[in-house]
């Protein structure tokens, strides 16, 4: 759980190759998040990927956050637990954001900037 009402959502690795990823994503995970969202805000926590798997991660979470509304769904991507860690707490407490993907750096930053406590 990343806080109360909202669900923490670990997907493991998946592979190297855009089309592959995403086609593992939707079969491993899909039906689980999509079940996730009917109880609770979600907070998809991937790997680090290179920037051909942007798009498909895009379309993904803004999906998921347009059938899961008046709930919330992002994904926060990256290999550092207190970037990720960050990247949680700030929108663990920003209502407003959904359909958003986060990728964060090993400086505990999110591309926006937002600073590890």
């Amino acid at each position: 759980m990343a806080s109360a009402g909202i669900q923490r959502i670990d997907v493991g690795a998946l592979p190297a190759a855009p089309l592959d990823a995403a086609a593992m994503f939707q079969n491993d995970w899909l039906a689980a998040i999509r079940q996730a969202t009917e109880r609770a805000d979600c907070i998809i926590v991937l790997g680090v990927a290179d920037h051909t798997h942007r798009n498909w991660r895009v379309a993904m979470v803004r999906g998921l956050a347009r059938e899961a509304a008046p709930r919330r769904v992002n994904i926060v991507a990256g290999n550092e637990q207190d970037a990720v860690d960050a990247a949680l707490a700030y929108l663990a407490s920003a209502p407003g954001i959904t359909g958003q993907l986060l990728d964060v750096d090993g400086d505990g930053k999110t591309a926006a900037g937002i600073q590890a406590a």
